[in-house]
């Protein structure tokens, strides 16, 4: 059992199938070529015969019929010439009358005696014909005698043998030298086999090793012995680097999140500490601003539990949205009466625009979640007496939302991180109105999860816009 699992492993390796390619090719073409020379050079060999024999039999039935051989077969010419004849081509000839009398034969056994034979009532009929004997090794061919008058008729049959020894015999020498140089090739093609599959296949073997000896992320493969292998190295290389990306962002995510969960922890301390320090000192008012204070560290720390499980949920069910059939005008005017409040508040004036009735294929959780974080900032990160402008419109593939602020706005060198988790752009700002750096990332995990985009444009002291791109009918990623 361990011989045949060995024997498996062995011949399902590319070095073991590069090996037997090369080998077939090496000896493949061979034996055909061989067999197609064989066939050519016997079927030219039987050609040229033919051509030859018949030739000289039309001259030998012109002299039969001048001389009146086949009513008188003493004819001294016409008997050393079939004596020739057949000596030239190590053969028999045989005439034969138009009543299929033999006439006359030159290895004398059949003189005087019926000649039946289905070529030769063929030659009496007019034809010519030819066969190639391969038991006896001998071609045989029939010519009628044939008048050259008006009349055209056929007054017998010459029959002509010819030996084939000497075309077998250079068939036979040929068939051994073919033999011999088909070992030499053999071996040639089995030797270049096993130097050509180890040259091909080592840099994968190479490659393998390295892949394997890689104990870090950090590590990087190069095998440039082919394009080939060069490629899997770039390809390998860059998964790798996507990897150091993503246990970097990882890292920075998880030291964050501690972060972020330890400052307000770290400032409920403090603040009891100081109300354990002052004992009998501390007055009602005293503890009720302490507690006041460790009231809004307890919302903070809320907050953030409630963004990241978000984001857990949006990561884990991207694949899994409760798509529904959703009116996007309804929905913005419920966000926006929600965050009434908050804008009231703030004294920021919000504003929705919509031009034509929307409805599309959404999860309307998920994307409302999004959509009223944009809103959100939009209030919070504005000035009292600023606006939020929110606007709807569509086509026929995709319905489109604005959300337009004349706020702080972002400076340019931190657009591109604002999307990050817990990136804030100003730090002390965000803390102070209780942001925790996850909303935007939620924003665009639900749009994205939606096969949406989302841009934004800003000028700091101008405002902020963002604008949202969402299909009206969601479609599933096939599987």
């Amino acid at each position: 059992m361990k011989l045949v699992n060995f024997l498996q492993n062995k011949f399902h390796s590319m070095k073991a199938a590069i090996f037997m390619a090369l080998l077939l090719i090496g000896i493949i073409p061979g034996v055909i070529i061989g067999g197609i020379f064989f066939r050519m050079y016997e079927s030219r060999a039987l050609d040229t015969d033919t051509v030859s024999m018949t030739n000289q039999t039309q001259l030998l039935s012109d002299q039969i019929l001048s001389t009146g051989y086949l009513k008188n077969n003493e004819v001294d010419e016409i008997n050393t010439q079939l004596k020739a004849l057949g000596n030239i081509y190590s053969g028999r000839i045989i005439i034969i009358d138009d009543s299929l009398r033999v006439v006359r034969d030159t290895y004398d056994l059949s003189e005087g005696k019926t000649f039946v034979w289905e070529n030769v009532i063929l030659s009496l009929r007019g034809q010519r014909t030819s066969v190639y004997d391969r038991v006896s090794h001998c071609l045989i061919i029939t010519v009628p005698i044939q008048k050259n008058d008006s009349s055209n008729s056929i007054e017998g049959v010459i029959l002509l043998t010819k030996s084939t020894d000497n075309m077998e015999q250079s068939i036979a020498f040929y068939r051994d030298l073919l033999l011999y140089l088909s070992l030499v090739a053999i071996v040639v093609a089995f030797v270049l086999a096993i130097i050509l599959s180890e040259r091909y296949t080592k840099p994968l073997g190479k490659l393998s090793d390295d892949i394997r000896n890689s104990q870090a992320l950090h590590d990087e493969v190069s095998v440039d012995d082919f394009s080939e292998t060069e490629d899997i190295s770039r390809n390998f290389n860059e998964v790798m680097q996507k990897m150091r990306d993503i246990d970097e962002s990882r890292q920075e995510f998880v030291s964050n999140v501690s972060h972020e969960l330890k400052t307000p922890l770290t400032s409920m301390k403090v603040l009891a500490d100081s109300l354990n320090a002052m004992e009998d000192e501390a007055t009602i008012d005293m503890y009720q601003d302490f507690m006041h204070d460790i009231t809004q560290e307890i919302d903070r720390e809320t907050k953030i539990i409630n963004d990241l499980l978000s984001l857990v949920r949006m990561d884990k069910s991207g694949a899994t949205l409760n798509i529904s059939s959703v009116n996007i005008n309804d929905m913005l005017e419920a966000l926006l009466k929600r965050l009434g409040p908050i804008a009231e508040k703030q004294n920021v004036e919000l504003v929705l625009e919509s031009f034509r009735p929307v409805t599309a294929e959404i999860d309307e959780v998920k994307l409302s979640l999004g959509i009223m974080n944009l809103i959100e900032n939009g209030i919070k990160y504005n000035n009292p007496g600023g606006y939020v402008h929110v606007t709807l419109n569509a086509d026929h593939q995709y319905f489109y939302i604005s959300v337009e602020d004349n706020g702080m706005g972002i400076p340019q060198d931190s657009i591109e991180h604002i999307f990050d988790r817990f990136y804030r752009v100003d730090k002390s700002h965000s803390r102070e109105i209780g942001g925790t750096g996850l909303g935007l990332a939620i924003t665009k995990n639900a749009i994205e999860m939606h096969k949406g985009q989302i841009k934004v444009h800003s000028e700091v002291g101008e405002g902020t816009t963002f604008d949202v791109r969402v299909p009206l009918n969601y479609i599933k990623e096939q599987s």
